[in-house]
């Protein structure tokens, strides 16, 4: 399986709703998951300029936008895409 491509929010509203702990997280990954999955930062994806204010933080996951991301949804998104 190729690798799963993380990007994580951390413009402004994103930082502030949590993503520098996503960031986290992803550093510290469970071992099923840490040879899975590529992670990276981006300054900002935008999605907040699209009214969704209230649904930061962001997390694309290749091409799928997780809104609100958390810990604990992030990493179970991630073990369903892996088993796919």
């Amino acid at each position: 399986m190729a690798k799963l491509t993380v990007t994580v929010c951390m413009g402004t509203t994103c930082y502030v709703m949590g993503s520098s702990e996503l960031i986290d997280l992803l550093e510290n990954l469970p071992a099923e998951l840490q040879d899975l999955v590529e992670v990276r930062g981006s300054n900002c994806l935008n999605l907040c300029q699209q009214g969704a204010y209230g649904r930061a933080p962001f997390v694309m996951i290749d091409d799928e936008v997780l809104p609100e991301a958390t810990p604990e949804n992030l990493i179970a998104r991630l073990r369903e895409l892996a088993v796919l």
